[in-house]
């Protein structure tokens, strides 16, 4: 509450002078709200889980033979086994390569930063063409 200061005198509503004080109650209110505020939002702003999907802690799975890998470039280019392929020629060059047909272990290494409808659309055609045992390839997981 504000004081008032001066000489009064007894005077009652003349000669009294002016009040010279800012009430700052109200404001520091409404930092101290502010500051709650943003003590509990600031740590859920900053939270978050980062991912990075080609990364995993699953074992490498034993194989007998090398399996075809399709690479998805961060371009959306295609690549059989380091050779260029176009989309419209990815089927028939994989057919070209397995020698067990559509039972065949087919490997999709996929860019992190490349589009997750480009590698899908990869899945789907290596699929629809009839080849069942497709996998991701992803590398060990950091350790912190």
């Amino acid at each position: 509450m504000g004081m008032a200061l001066g000489n009064n005198k007894g005077k009652r509503g003349r000669g009294r002078a002016p009040i010279s004080e800012i009430n700052i109650t109200p404001m520091v209110d409404v930092m101290l709200v502010l500051l709650i505020v943003f003590m509990v939002a600031a740590p859920l702003m900053t939270m978050g889980v980062p991912i990075d999907l080609p990364e995993t802690r699953a074992q490498a799975m034993p194989l007998q033979t090398k399996p075809i890998t399709v690479t998805v470039e961060p371009d959306g280019a295609l690549s059989i086994e380091g050779e260029p392929v176009t989309p419209d020629t990815l089927v028939s060059s994989v057919a070209a390569l397995a020698v067990e047909g559509t039972d065949e272990r087919l490997y999709v290494r996929g860019d992190t930063t490349a589009a997750y409808g480009a590698i899908m659309e990869v899945m789907g055609e290596l699929s629809g063409a009839g080849y069942s045992r497709i996998g991701l390839v992803t590398v060990p997981a950091r350790t912190p």
